[in-house]
């Protein structure tokens, strides 16, 4: 049975490599001059959010269970701590936004988000930076109660967690940081599940209508589709790791003295999205190469983006 050092240092190192290979095929398009879909747009700051969620809790998580000790002091814990909260928010946010507007992307053009649907595009921009913006100052609750533990060894009323502590509030703060918490994030969860129940449907509706064209149609399905597909496999595979990350994250707080196997099982689901999700959208980029050459070659940029 392997160590959990060595499935932290696995998950990490895999969901790291993965990550930044999206994020340099992206840089790459965009150096090259080829333009990329506002759903990249999107994609790209989820990367960065997974690589910061990946990093500010694998690295630290890995060196401690393979036995250092103390190697963290209270503002570095702080700022892990601060910055895993914040790229595992931005994460949540993005795959969100990501559902919303492919769900209406996809919609029919006499349904009730046609109007929308036209402008949506110009709020991808703003809705990722203010995504940002939210956790950023959300979890700055974070900083109250992280601490290292060096200097807070035979204090009872910390949590021990492996690298660092958490301050233990009485019942009432602690329901209230849980709440401020957790409230976007149960948010985003929600419009998620609306977003991709509407895909579900839309896709039904398009398939019954697909069965009374002519057999001589091509087989294959739209570019549509398939990026729809792919997201709801993403989204699916999020709410799963979400599901199980936040069972173990609430046993954990419950727990005022958590064993370390809980806790070490609540880090690897917290951080299987972030390590398994590059890998679903890896398919969905293959082509972009090519459409980026066609792009380059012919000028025609206005087709190019049409076939996206």
């Amino acid at each position: 049975m392997c160590s959990p050092g060595i499935i932290f240092l696995a998950q990490t190192v895999v969901g790291a490599l993965g990550n930044s290979s999206l994020l340099l095929h992206y840089l790459g398009l965009y150096f090259t001059g080829c333009r990329v879909r506002h759903t990249d747009w999107i994609l790209q700051h989820l990367i960065v959010a997974n690589l910061l969620t990946l990093l500010s809790r694998g690295v630290p998580q890995t060196v401690a269970a393979f036995g250092v000790k103390d190697f963290l002091s209270d503002v570095g814990c702080q700022l892990l701590f601060y910055l895993h909260r914040m790229g595992r928010g931005v994460s949540i946010g993005s795959t969100c936004l990501l559902s919303i507007f492919q769900a209406m992307k996809i919609s029919p053009e006499n349904s009730r988000w046609a109007e929308l649907k036209m402008s949506i595009c110009k709020y991808i921009d703003s809705s990722v930076y203010l995504s940002w913006l939210l956790y950023l100052l959300l979890n700055i609750v974070v900083l109250m109660y992280t601490t290292g533990n060096r200097n807070n060894k035979n204090s009872t009323s910390l949590k021990y967690l492996g690298y660092c502590s958490t301050i233990q509030y009485n019942v009432t703060i602690q329901s209230l940081f849980a709440a401020l918490v957790s409230f976007p994030d149960a948010l985003c969860m929600g419009l998620m599940l609306w977003a991709s129940s509407s895909m579900v449907l839309i896709l039904h509706r398009h398939k019954q209508r697909m069965q009374y064209l002519q057999k001589t149609s091509s087989p294959r399905s739209s570019p549509e589709s398939r990026a729809t597909k792919t997201i709801l496999l993403l989204v699916s595979t999020f709410v799963s790791f979400y599901t199980l990350s936040c069972i173990f994250q609430i046993y954990v707080g419950i727990m005022s003295n958590p064993n370390l196997f809980l806790v070490n099982t609540a880090t690897i689901f917290s951080g299987c999205f972030p390590a398994v999700s590059p890998f679903l959208l890896m398919d969905r980029n293959s082509s972009a190469p090519r459409l980026c050459l066609a792009w380059l070659r012919n000028g025609k940029t206005s087709d190019i983006m049409r076939n996206m």
